[in-house]
C-alpha cells in the first residue's frame, strides 16, 4: 500500500473554515490504514481540538453525500426505518442487495481518514499542547474510535483497528477478527474509564481542549463516562450468543454503580450537533432519494404509536393521501415519481430536531436505549440490572419523552394492538409487495408486558421496543434485528444478489479497493470470516440459536 507523506492545502482550508469534516483530504482521497497524512500547520492548541471535531462530525458524516453512501444507502434502508424511492443503477443497487462496490468503500473511507486518521492525529500532536492535562480528552478520543469502528466491525465483520497506521514490511495491514476486534474496544473502553475516574470523582475539571472540542456534550466528563458504561454493555450483549462470559463481565462492570451509571435522563442522550444542517434532511427533501420504511409504519401504525407525526410525515401521493406509509424494502421500481409521494422521514420532536435544516443532530446512544439494554442484561439474570419490567417500560417512557410524544401510560398497557397490515396500492404488480395479516413477516408482539411469557418472546418485546426507540439511527437498528431476529422485518420483494444474500443480508463485501490495495492483510482477514466475503455470512457474533 503506497503511502501518502503529501500535505493538504485543501484540508487546512476545510479545517480552518469548516472547523470539520468527515475526511481531511478533499482533494484526493488514497485512505490508506498502512500510512498517515503530515499534519497542516494549526496552533498547538488547534491541533488537539480540530482532530476531535472532525472525529465527532465523521461519525455519522455531516456531509451529505458521504452519508448517503457511509450510512443511507445500506444501514437505514437494512434496518426497516428506511427504503429509496429512487431506481439507482436501473435499480440494481444496495437495496436489492446488487452489491455498489463504489459505494460501499466510503463506509471505510470515512472511518479511516474522518476517524482513525484524526485520532491519530490527536494523539501525535497532544504532547505539544503542554498548558494542560489532556486526560479528558485522551479518553474522548479512544471512545469515539470506539462507536465509530465497532459500527465498521458489524458492517465488514474483520476491521482494521489495533494494527492501524502499522503496516507490515510489505505495506499490506492486517485486519483484526471481529472477536478481537470487540475485545480491543473493551479495552479501549476500559482506557477511556480509568482516564475519566477523577473527573467523575470531581477531584479533575474538564481541561479547555477538551470541552473546546466537545460536540457531544459541551465538555461534561462525567456524561462521556456515562456513555463509556452505555457502549460496553451494548457491547457486551452484542456477543453474549458468541461469547456469553466475556459478555456477562463486561456487562456486569457496565452496570457496577460505582463506575458512574449508564445514560438514564434524556438530557443524557449522545448527540453529535453539526452546527450545520442535517445531511439526511437534504437527502430526503431537496434530493428526494429516501422515505420512510414499509415496517416502520406498519408496527407504529398498528400499535397506534403517537411517536409517528414524528417519525415521519403522511403521503401526498393521491393513492395513500393522509396516510403514514413507507416503502417496502427491495421492490420494482421503474421511476423515482412511483413512490416519492409516500411518507417523508422526520427526526423532529419538542426535545430534539435531528434532521434540522440549520443545525442537524445525529444520535450516537440514548438513555432510552441504555434502559432497554439493561431490560435485556436483567433477562439474562445480570447482576445490578434491576427489573426487567421496569426497565422495559422506563425506555418506553424515555422515548416517549424524547419525543415529545406525553404520557405512555395508555401506550405501556395495551395487550391487544399489533404490527398493521401492509398494502401497496403503488406496486407495478398487483398485491406483489403487501404484507397481509397472517404473513410469517408480519409481527404480532404486543406493546404490555407479560411476564409469564416465555424468554424469547420477552426478547422480542424488548428489541421491538427498542428497535423503535432506536430511531433514526439505523446503523445500530439494523445490526440489533441480525443479532436477535427482531422485530420481524419484511424481505426484499427483489434480491438482486444472484444467490449470495438468502433471506436477510448479514453483511456488506469488504470493497474492492481495500482488496486490491491490500491483499495480504485482505487474505488474511477473510480467514477469520467463517465464510465467503459476500452479503450473505453472518458475522462472528452472529450466533444465536
Amino acid at each position: 500500500m503506497k503511502i501518502n507523506h503529501k500535505k493538504s492545502i485543501i484540508a487546512l482550508s476545510c479545517l480552518v473554515m469548516l472547523g470539520t469534516g468527515c475526511t481531511k483530504r478533499f482533494d484526493t482521497i488514497n485512505t490508506n490504514p498502512a500510512g498517515v497524512t503530515d499534519d497542516v500547520f494549526l496552533s498547538d492548541f488547534q491541533s488537539v481540538v480540530m482532530p476531535l471535531k472532525n472525529a465527532q462530525r465523521s461519525l455519522v458524516c455531516w456531509e451529505h453525500w458521504r452519508y448517503q453512501l457511509q450510512q443511507n444507502l445500506n444501514a437505514d434502508i437494512y434496518s426497516g426505518y428506511m427504503m429509496t424511492p429512487t431506481p439507482f443503477n436501473g435499480n440494481n443497487n444496495n437495496s436489492n442487495y446488487f452489491m455498489m462496490d463504489g459505494w460501499n468503500e466510503w463506509v471505510l473511507n470515512i472511518a479511516f481518514d474522518g476517524v482513525m486518521q484524526s485520532t491519530f492525529d490527536y494523539f501525535k500532536n497532544a504532547p505539544k499542547y503542554k498548558t494542560a492535562d489532556l486526560s479528558d480528552a485522551d479518553a474522548m478520543a479512544k471512545i469515539l474510535n470506539v462507536i465509530e469502528m465497532h459500527r465498521v466491525s458489524d458492517i465488514f465483520g474483520p476491521v482494521i483497528y489495533t494494527k492501524f497506521a502499522k503496516p507490515n514490511a510489505d505495506l499490506t495491514v492486517d485486519y483484526d477478527s471481529q472477536k478481537d476486534a470487540y475485545n480491543a474496544f473493551f479495552a479501549d473502553l476500559d482506557y477511556a474509564a480509568d482516564k475519566l475516574k477523577p473527573y467523575v470523582a470531581g477531584t479533575k475539571t474538564a481541561s479547555p481542549a477538551f470541552k473546546s472540542a466537545d460536540l457531544v456534550y459541551g465538555g461534561d466528563p462525567k456524561k462521556w463516562n456515562k456513555l463509556v458504561n452505555t457502549l460496553r454493555l451494548r457491547l457486551a450483549l452484542r456477543i453474549k450468543y458468541a461469547d456469553l462470559a466475556t459478555a456477562k463481565t463486561q456487562g456486569e462492570k457496565a452496570l457496577n454503580p460505582a463506575n458512574g451509571g449508564l445514560l438514564t435522563a434524556v438530557a443524557d442522550n449522545a448527540l453529535v450537533d453539526y452546527k450545520t444542517e442535517s445531511p439526511i434532511g437534504v437527502i430526503i427533501n431537496s434530493w428526494g432519494d429516501i422515505r420512510s420504511g414499509a415496517p416502520l409504519a406498519s408496527l407504529m401504525n398498528g400499535y397506534n404509536d403517537p411517536r409517528i407525526g414524528n417519525y415521519m410525515t403522511k403521503a401526498t401521493d393521491p393513492a395513500v393521501n393522509g396516510q403514514y406509509i413507507g416503502i417496502r424494502n427491495g421492490v420494482d421500481i421503474d421511476g423515482k415519481d412511483r413512490y416519492s409521494g409516500y411518507s417523508k422521514p422526520l427526526g423532529k420532536s419538542s426535545a430534539t430536531d435531528y434532521f434540522n435544516p440549520q443545525s442537524g443532530k445525529a444520535k450516537l446512544a440514548s438513555a432510552a436505549e441504555a434502559a432497554f439494554l439493561k431490560a435485556e442484561a436483567a433477562l439474562e439474570g445480570w447482576a445490578n440490572a434491576g427489573d426487567i419490567k421496569d426497565n422495559y417500560e422506563m425506555g418506553i417512557d424515555l422515548s416517549f419523552e424524547e419525543w415529545g410524544a406525553g404520557s405512555a401510560a395508555a401506550y405501556k398497557s395495551d395487550d391487544v394492538s399489533k404490527a398493521a397490515p401492509y398494502v401497496d396500492p403503488k406496486s407495478k404488480v398487483a398485491g406483489a409487495n403487501n404484507v397481509p395479516a397472517g404473513n410469517a413477516n408480519l409481527s404480532t408482539i404486543t406493546i404490555k408486558w407479560d411476564g409469564a411469557a416465555g424468554k424469547d418472546v420477552k426478547l422480542e418485546r424488548i428489541i421491538t421496543q427498542k428497535w423503535i426507540a432506536l430511531y433514526p439511527d439505523g446503523q445500530e437498528a439494523w445490526t440489533e434485528f441480525r443479532r436477535t431476529g427482531f422485530p420481524k422485518l419484511f424481505p426484499v420483494v427483489l434480491n438482486n444478489s444472484a444467490g449470495a444474500i438468502p433471506g436477510f443480508i448479514q453483511r456488506l463485501p469488504i470493497p474492492s479497493k481495500y482488496v486490491s490495495s491490500n491483499t495480504g492483510g485482505y487474505q488474511r482477514a477473510i480467514a477469520t470470516l467463517g465464510g465467503p466475503d459476500n452479503g450473505g455470512t453472518k458475522l462472528w457474533w452472529n450466533k444465536k440459536p
